[in-house]
This record gives C-alpha cells, structure tokens and sequence, in this order.
C-alpha cells in the first residue's frame, strides 16, 4: 500500500467535511500549515505540518513529521537534532536540473522528501526514484488530483513512496486512497478435479487482451459462478499454426466472472480498454493489469464442471478448441477440450456472494 496524503492548506470553507472523509477513508496523513489544524486529530493517521512559505512555529504541537523549506527554515537534519520527537521532511520544488538534483539528494538522504514537479513530464519523478532506489526514505510526490496520483504510483514500476494531494471536492480523498490500493491480495489456489465436461454449443466467448506480457505460469480466473473459477492460461505457450499472443487469455463465454480490482469481480461482458483484472500465478500470486482490448466472437462452447475436495463446486464455459487452456498443479498446462474426469485443475472459490460484483454476505444460489 503507497501512503496517501491529504493537504488541507488551501481547500476553503469544505474544510471540516473533506477532513471527515478522509479520516473515513483512512488515508494515510493529514497535512496543515497551522499546529491548531492538525490537534485532535486520531493516532490512527500521521500529522504532518507542512508552513512552506510561512515561518516555523515555535510550538509544533501535535505534529508527527514536519516538512521544512531548508532556505526559508534551515536543514533538516539541525532541526532534527534540536527536536528529536520529531521526523522532519525536505521540500524540493524541481524546476531544471539543479533542483533535480537536489532533489536525488534529499531521496538518498533524508527521512522524508516532499517532492513538487513544475513540468507536467514524469521522466524527471524517474531520475528521483532511480536514485533513491536503495535509500531508506520516503518520496512524497505532489499530485494535482487522483488520476494523476495513479500514475505517480506507477512510475518506472516501483513508484513513488506516497502522494501528496489538496482535495478540491469531497470524494477526491476516498479516489485518492484507491489510487494508492496499488496491490491486489494474493489468492489461496485449490485443487479441483473435473467431474464432466460437455459441448454445449455455439455463444459469445471473450479473449480478453491485455497491456502486459504473462507469465507462462499465469492468467486470469474465470468462472460461471462467483464463488468458483478456474485458472484459465495466457498464450505464452507454444501452439501449431499459430504465433504465441502472451498478452492474451481466451478466457470463456461472455457471462463469465473474473476478478478485477478491489476484490470486485466483472463479468467478461464488461471489460473494456482501460478495465483492470488481477492477473494471478499457479502460487496464487497477484497483480492488477490493464485490459487493452476485449476480442468478442461466436464459437462453439465446451462446459466444464470440476469440484473442491470438500465439495464445492466450479463451472467454466469457454471456447470448444484445442488451443484454449487451463491451468493445473506445478503448472500444468491442460488443453480444454482433452479434460476428463479425474483431471486436477487450479482454481479458487470465494466464500462470499456478490452484488454488482461486490462481496456481500447474503442468500445468492447460482446453478
């Protein structure tokens, strides 16, 4: 999880009502130019006084961490030795390259580095990160709102360590701490064994083409039912008459759920450029990618039933072709249209129902 940070200096009179929802949303820290703003405040988030133009108080009050100018307040580290109660930050606005470099020192060598890009590039944000990269600190990038903190979180893959953002409405906070949701929880993966299969005619299969190469030992979850899916392959493998297309999972028929981000799931209908699935691995290892492009045709459909050793049950409609897999124990790659019973396939089975593809605990029977 990357920190977010709330900054409450120039939001108005929607002060108190933003600062509500992001105690709510339980962002990570609350950011003020005024000790009296920060007091009262819960020990469940960080108290940052953050003057920037103004003076440093001579009482810091409730504050975890301060962020400090060094030419309007001096060095963090002299403060620091005169406050040992509290963390201090550098703030480094990165204008050219001298500031670009002072701001690779503060990443290497401070606790804390609050870092305002003025060129809308992140190439400079790059530099900074691959600087700092072994360094024990924390970078703390200014974002302008939630979209652009996304991509914050994803430069040069590691991205930065939080974001820094000054709401302009209620539910900006709330789109921020999603934006920091930048991992999705890994999976516990079973065993299943196929109990039937079936050729169950022509309908609408989806491949669902992402951003993002596979893994051989990779893909995406798929199922008729909310509470059971199979763990159907990438074409990261080899096939005849054919190039390997590892950015693809023929995945099944359009009803079909799969797991998207925040735990919610899709059907395979919705997905879209720009849709986000968790990509998962035989170990139960995640990830979010991005959908490119969904592919919809008419095929011929193959039905496959499996069940859990204590019972549960999966359901997998997806194309009736040879060339469409699924996953097994150790990676075992499993041609669909050669299943049988007794075969063991990898898939997971949820315990909750879902509404409008949210988890929910209630009365939901899907046959």
């Amino acid at each position: 999880m990357k920190l977010s940070w709330i900054d409450l200096r120039t939001v108005g009179s929607a002060k108190q009502a933003i600062l509500q929802e992001a105690l709510h949303a339980r962002v990570d820290g609350i950011v003020a130019d005024r000790p009296d703003d920060l007091a009262g405040l819960p020990p469940t988030v960080q108290k940052i006084l953050f003057p920037q133009g103004g003076a440093l108080p001579e009482d810091f009050g409730a504050a975890d961490i301060v962020v400090v100018d060094p030419a309007k307040h001096g060095e963090p580290a002299e403060l620091a030795a005169r406050h040992p109660q509290i963390e201090f930050g550098r703030f480094v606005e990165i204008t050219d390259a001298a500031t670009l470099e002072d701001a690779c020192r503060s990443g290497r060598t401070e606790k804390w580095s609050v870092l305002l890009f003025r060129d809308p590039t992140k190439i400079p944000l790059e530099i900074v990160i691959a600087a700092a990269a072994a360094a024990e600190g924390s970078l703390i990038t200014v974002a302008a709102d939630a979209e652009e903190a996304a991509i914050i979180f994803g430069v040069l893959e590691l991205g930065s360590d939080g974001v820094m953002m000054a709401p302009s409405r209620v539910g900006d906070a709330t789109a921020l701490k999603a934006a920091a949701r930048t991992t999705v929880p890994d999976l516990d993966l079973v065993e299943l064994e196929i109990t039937a299969t079936a050729h169950v005619g022509m309908g609408e299969r989806a491949c669902v083409d992402t951003a993002t190469y596979f893994r051989q030992d990779e893909g995406i979850l798929v199922g008729s039912h909310s509470k059971g899916m199979i763990l159907c392959v990438s074409e990261t493998h080899p096939l005849p008459y054919m190039p390997t297309r590892p950015f693809r999972v023929n995945a099944g028929a359009i009803h079909s759920y799969t797991l998207a981000a925040d735990e919610r799931t899709s059907y395979l209908s919705e997905l879209k450029a720009g849709s986000k699935v968790t990509a998962v691995d035989i170990h139960g290892r995640t990830r979010l990618v991005t959908v490119g492009r969904v592919k919809i045709e008419t095929r011929p459909l193959l039905s496959v039933d499996a069940v859990a050793p204590d019972g549960r049950t999966a359901n997998l409609i997806l194309q009736d072709d040879w060339h469409v897999r699924v996953l097994g124990p150790g990676g075992t790659v499993l041609n669909s249209t050669e299943l049988k019973p007794g075969d063991k396939v990898l898939g997971y089975l949820p315990v909750q129902d879902r509404h409008v593809g949210y988890p929910i605990n209630e009365f939901c029977l899907e046959k």
